[in-house]
Protein backbone atom coordinates (compact mmCIF):
# COMPACT_ATOMS: atom_id res chain seq x y z
CA UNK A 1 0.00 0.00 0.00
CA UNK A 2 1.62 3.52 -1.28
CA UNK A 3 -0.97 5.96 0.24
CA UNK A 4 -4.14 6.95 2.50
CA UNK A 5 -7.01 9.54 1.95
CA UNK A 6 -8.06 10.38 5.02
CA UNK A 7 -11.50 12.39 5.83
CA UNK A 8 -10.97 14.11 8.99
CA UNK A 9 -13.55 16.45 11.48
CA UNK A 10 -11.70 19.32 13.39
CA UNK A 11 -11.85 18.98 16.64
CA UNK A 12 -9.75 21.32 18.99
CA UNK A 13 -11.01 20.97 22.79
CA UNK A 14 -12.94 18.01 24.43
CA UNK A 15 -13.93 17.47 27.67
CA UNK A 16 -12.63 13.66 28.70
CA UNK A 17 -10.36 12.24 30.23
CA UNK A 18 -9.60 8.88 32.67
CA UNK A 19 -12.00 7.05 34.97
CA UNK A 20 -10.71 4.97 37.28
CA UNK A 21 -12.74 2.09 39.55
CA UNK A 22 -11.96 -0.31 41.43
CA UNK A 23 -11.45 -4.26 39.98
CA UNK A 24 -14.46 -5.73 41.72
CA UNK A 25 -17.04 -3.15 39.67
CA UNK A 26 -15.02 -4.57 36.12
CA UNK A 27 -18.48 -6.35 35.51
CA UNK A 28 -20.86 -3.39 35.98
CA UNK A 29 -18.34 -1.23 34.83
CA UNK A 30 -18.03 -3.88 31.33
CA UNK A 31 -21.56 -4.10 31.42
CA UNK A 32 -23.04 -0.78 31.85
CA UNK A 33 -20.58 0.62 29.20
CA UNK A 34 -21.81 -2.33 26.30
CA UNK A 35 -25.14 -1.11 27.09
CA UNK A 36 -24.88 2.68 27.25
CA UNK A 37 -22.61 3.10 24.03
CA UNK A 38 -25.25 1.59 21.89
CA UNK A 39 -27.07 4.38 21.47
CA UNK A 40 -24.46 7.09 23.02
CA UNK A 41 -24.11 9.87 20.96
CA UNK A 42 -22.04 10.14 17.89
CA UNK A 43 -19.69 12.54 19.70
CA UNK A 44 -19.08 10.56 22.68
CA UNK A 45 -16.21 8.28 22.46
CA UNK A 46 -14.79 6.35 25.14
CA UNK A 47 -13.11 2.82 25.86
CA UNK A 48 -12.66 0.39 28.94
CA UNK A 49 -9.50 -0.92 29.82
CA UNK A 50 -7.49 -2.68 31.88
CA UNK A 51 -4.33 -0.90 33.58
CA UNK A 52 -1.82 -0.71 36.61
CA UNK A 53 -1.92 2.88 37.80
CA UNK A 54 0.95 4.90 37.10
CA UNK A 55 1.84 7.87 40.04
CA UNK A 56 -0.03 10.55 38.67
CA UNK A 57 -1.16 13.13 41.14
CA UNK A 58 -4.99 12.80 40.80
CA UNK A 59 -4.95 9.00 41.70
CA UNK A 60 -4.38 8.33 45.37
CA UNK A 61 -0.79 7.81 46.26
CA UNK A 62 -1.49 4.71 48.29
CA UNK A 63 -3.33 3.47 45.20
CA UNK A 64 -0.11 3.62 43.06
CA UNK A 65 1.18 0.32 41.10
CA UNK A 66 -2.39 -1.02 42.11
CA UNK A 67 -4.49 -2.47 38.96
CA UNK A 68 -7.68 -0.76 38.24
CA UNK A 69 -10.63 -0.99 35.66
CA UNK A 70 -11.32 2.58 33.81
CA UNK A 71 -12.88 3.76 30.88
CA UNK A 72 -10.68 6.82 28.70
CA UNK A 73 -13.72 9.49 28.08
CA UNK A 74 -13.71 12.22 25.11
CA UNK A 75 -16.96 13.94 24.71
CA UNK A 76 -15.79 15.76 20.87
CA UNK A 77 -19.29 17.50 21.32
CA UNK A 78 -19.48 21.64 22.61
CA UNK A 79 -17.19 21.11 25.92
CA UNK A 80 -20.08 23.04 28.09
CA UNK A 81 -21.99 19.67 27.52
CA UNK A 82 -19.25 17.42 28.49
CA UNK A 83 -19.85 16.84 32.43
CA UNK A 84 -23.69 15.55 31.32
CA UNK A 85 -22.59 13.90 28.22
CA UNK A 86 -20.26 11.92 30.98
CA UNK A 87 -22.31 11.25 33.41
CA UNK A 88 -23.73 7.74 32.71
CA UNK A 89 -19.88 6.86 32.76
CA UNK A 90 -20.33 7.95 36.87
CA UNK A 91 -23.35 5.72 37.04
CA UNK A 92 -21.34 2.29 36.38
CA UNK A 93 -19.81 2.14 39.74
CA UNK A 94 -18.19 4.11 42.67
CA UNK A 95 -15.49 6.22 40.99
CA UNK A 96 -11.81 5.73 42.75
CA UNK A 97 -10.08 8.50 40.81
CA UNK A 98 -10.53 10.98 37.91
CA UNK A 99 -8.83 13.52 35.67
CA UNK A 100 -11.56 14.81 33.69
CA UNK A 101 -12.70 18.56 32.53
CA UNK A 102 -11.89 20.37 29.21
CA UNK A 103 -8.57 19.60 27.67
CA UNK A 104 -7.15 20.01 23.68
CA UNK A 105 -7.71 17.28 22.11
CA UNK A 106 -3.98 16.30 21.27
CA UNK A 107 -3.35 16.33 24.83
CA UNK A 108 -5.92 13.22 25.76
CA UNK A 109 -4.31 11.15 22.89
CA UNK A 110 -1.02 11.71 23.72
CA UNK A 111 -1.58 11.80 27.54
CA UNK A 112 -0.26 8.50 28.20
CA UNK A 113 2.82 8.28 25.63
CA UNK A 114 5.25 7.51 28.47
CA UNK A 115 4.61 4.53 29.21
CA UNK A 116 5.51 3.40 25.91
CA UNK A 117 8.93 4.03 25.34
CA UNK A 118 11.27 2.91 22.50
CA UNK A 119 12.66 -0.52 23.48
CA UNK A 120 10.41 -2.54 25.11
CA UNK A 121 8.73 -5.66 24.76
CA UNK A 122 6.13 -6.01 22.61
CA UNK A 123 3.41 -8.80 21.97
CA UNK A 124 0.60 -7.63 20.88
CA UNK A 125 -3.19 -9.54 19.99
CA UNK A 126 -6.89 -8.13 18.95
CA UNK A 127 -9.76 -9.38 17.45
CA UNK A 128 -13.03 -7.89 16.25
CA UNK A 129 -16.61 -9.28 17.28
CA UNK A 130 -20.25 -8.09 17.11
CA UNK A 131 -20.91 -7.83 20.42
CA UNK A 132 -19.54 -7.88 24.11
CA UNK A 133 -21.30 -10.65 25.23
CA UNK A 134 -21.43 -12.32 28.65
CA UNK A 135 -18.95 -14.84 28.10
CA UNK A 136 -16.60 -12.19 26.87
CA UNK A 137 -17.12 -10.23 29.70
CA UNK A 138 -16.36 -13.37 32.14
CA UNK A 139 -12.86 -13.62 30.06
CA UNK A 140 -12.04 -10.33 30.74
CA UNK A 141 -13.22 -10.09 34.27
CA UNK A 142 -10.62 -13.79 34.49
CA UNK A 143 -8.04 -12.10 32.75
CA UNK A 144 -7.77 -8.23 32.77
CA UNK A 145 -6.49 -7.77 35.87
CA UNK A 146 -3.67 -10.29 35.50
CA UNK A 147 -2.00 -7.42 33.25
CA UNK A 148 1.55 -7.69 33.80
CA UNK A 149 2.89 -4.56 33.59
CA UNK A 150 2.38 -0.39 34.46
CA UNK A 151 3.30 -0.53 30.17
CA UNK A 152 1.10 -3.24 29.36
CA UNK A 153 -3.40 -2.86 28.87
CA UNK A 154 -6.35 -4.13 27.66
CA UNK A 155 -8.36 -1.72 25.63
CA UNK A 156 -11.65 -2.82 24.36
CA UNK A 157 -12.61 -0.24 21.16
CA UNK A 158 -16.10 0.74 20.14
CA UNK A 159 -16.73 0.51 16.74
CA UNK A 160 -20.09 2.01 15.70
CA UNK A 161 -21.66 5.29 14.28
CA UNK A 162 -19.93 6.53 11.17
CA UNK A 163 -18.20 3.23 10.60
CA UNK A 164 -21.36 1.26 10.39
CA UNK A 165 -22.40 3.38 7.56
CA UNK A 166 -19.60 2.56 4.88
CA UNK A 167 -19.83 -0.97 3.12
CA UNK A 168 -17.20 -3.38 4.21
CA UNK A 169 -15.98 -3.65 1.23
CA UNK A 170 -16.04 -0.01 0.56
CA UNK A 171 -12.82 0.79 1.93
CA UNK A 172 -9.18 -1.60 3.08
CA UNK A 173 -11.03 -1.92 6.39
CA UNK A 174 -13.57 -4.09 6.12
CA UNK A 175 -14.52 -5.14 9.98
CA UNK A 176 -17.42 -2.73 9.95
CA UNK A 177 -20.04 -5.41 10.64
CA UNK A 178 -17.96 -5.29 13.97
CA UNK A 179 -19.50 -3.46 17.25
CA UNK A 180 -16.00 -4.33 19.39
CA UNK A 181 -12.56 -4.03 19.01
CA UNK A 182 -10.44 -5.82 22.10
CA UNK A 183 -6.80 -4.92 22.05
CA UNK A 184 -4.64 -6.85 24.08
CA UNK A 185 -1.27 -4.94 24.57
CA UNK A 186 1.71 -6.94 26.17
CA UNK A 187 4.53 -4.67 26.50
CA UNK A 188 7.50 -4.45 29.37
CA UNK A 189 10.91 -3.65 29.81
CA UNK A 190 12.77 -6.84 30.66
CA UNK A 191 13.41 -9.46 28.17
CA UNK A 192 13.64 -12.29 31.31
CA UNK A 193 9.70 -11.86 31.23
CA UNK A 194 8.77 -12.58 28.06
CA UNK A 195 7.85 -16.09 28.12
CA UNK A 196 5.24 -15.58 30.62
CA UNK A 197 3.92 -12.18 29.44
CA UNK A 198 3.43 -13.28 25.90
CA UNK A 199 1.72 -15.80 27.86
CA UNK A 200 -0.64 -13.84 29.66
CA UNK A 201 -1.30 -12.34 26.14
CA UNK A 202 -1.70 -15.83 24.25
CA UNK A 203 -4.18 -16.96 27.26
CA UNK A 204 -6.15 -14.04 27.42
CA UNK A 205 -6.92 -13.89 23.74
CA UNK A 206 -7.71 -17.54 23.63
CA UNK A 207 -9.99 -16.88 26.39
CA UNK A 208 -12.58 -14.69 24.36
CA UNK A 209 -15.40 -15.78 22.25
CA UNK A 210 -15.02 -16.53 18.52
CA UNK A 211 -14.55 -13.41 16.16
CA UNK A 212 -15.90 -12.33 12.80
CA UNK A 213 -14.86 -14.92 10.29
CA UNK A 214 -11.40 -13.60 9.48
CA UNK A 215 -11.59 -10.88 11.72
CA UNK A 216 -9.10 -12.06 14.53
CA UNK A 217 -5.86 -10.12 14.26
CA UNK A 218 -3.20 -12.62 15.64
CA UNK A 219 -0.37 -10.28 16.42
CA UNK A 220 -0.48 -6.63 15.80
CA UNK A 221 3.59 -5.66 16.58
CA UNK A 222 6.80 -7.45 16.93
CA UNK A 223 6.77 -10.43 19.47
CA UNK A 224 10.15 -9.85 21.27
CA UNK A 225 11.96 -7.35 19.55
CA UNK A 226 12.60 -3.96 20.85
CA UNK A 227 10.92 -1.41 18.63
CA UNK A 228 9.86 2.14 18.26
CA UNK A 229 6.48 2.85 20.48
CA UNK A 230 3.20 2.63 18.57
CA UNK A 231 2.60 5.91 19.19
CA UNK A 232 5.42 7.53 16.60
CA UNK A 233 5.04 7.25 12.37
CA UNK A 234 6.82 5.11 9.93
CA UNK A 235 7.79 6.45 7.00
CA UNK A 236 7.28 9.81 5.89
CA UNK A 237 3.75 11.82 6.21
CA UNK A 238 3.01 13.42 2.85
CA UNK A 239 0.04 15.78 3.17
CA UNK A 240 -1.35 16.63 -0.28
CA UNK A 241 -1.62 20.31 -0.19
CA UNK A 242 -0.02 23.28 0.03
CA UNK A 243 3.11 23.54 2.75
CA UNK A 244 4.69 19.89 3.03
CA UNK A 245 5.04 18.61 6.08
CA UNK A 246 7.57 16.21 6.49
CA UNK A 247 7.59 13.31 9.27
CA UNK A 248 11.08 11.49 9.54
CA UNK A 249 10.87 7.89 10.28
CA UNK A 250 11.06 7.12 14.49
CA UNK A 251 9.63 10.94 15.10
CA UNK A 252 6.85 11.81 17.04
CA UNK A 253 4.54 13.94 15.99
CA UNK A 254 5.25 17.30 16.94
CA UNK A 255 2.68 18.85 20.10
CA UNK A 256 0.91 22.42 19.56
CA UNK A 257 2.03 24.91 21.71
CA UNK A 258 -1.10 25.73 23.25
CA UNK A 259 -1.32 21.70 25.02
CA UNK A 260 2.43 21.28 25.43
CA UNK A 261 2.38 22.40 28.96
CA UNK A 262 -0.52 20.08 30.05
CA UNK A 263 0.48 16.91 28.21
CA UNK A 264 4.24 17.38 29.18
CA UNK A 265 2.65 17.39 33.50
CA UNK A 266 1.04 13.85 31.90
CA UNK A 267 3.81 12.47 30.73
CA UNK A 268 6.28 13.37 33.96
CA UNK A 269 4.20 11.87 36.50
CA UNK A 270 3.77 8.96 34.62
CA UNK A 271 7.40 8.79 33.35
CA UNK A 272 7.92 8.44 37.36
CA UNK A 273 6.77 4.38 37.10
CA UNK A 274 9.71 4.13 35.45
CA UNK A 275 12.43 6.17 37.07
CA UNK A 276 11.17 6.99 40.28
CA UNK A 277 10.06 10.05 42.62
CA UNK A 278 12.96 12.63 42.13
Amino acid sequence: MTSFEFRLSPVKDIYGGPILYELDSAGAVLRGYRDFIADAPEQLGGFPAFQIAPPLPFIPQDRHGGTFILIVSCWAGPTEEGERALRPFHDFAPVVAEHVGVMPYPALNSAFDALVPPGLQHYWKANFVTELSDEAIEAHLVHGPRVPAVNSTVHIYPINGACHRVAPDATAFAYRDASFATVIAGMWPDPADNEANTAWVRDYYEATPPALGGGRLRQLHGGRRPGPHPGQLQGELRPPCRGQAHVRPGEPLPPEPEHQALASRFRSAVAETRTGPS
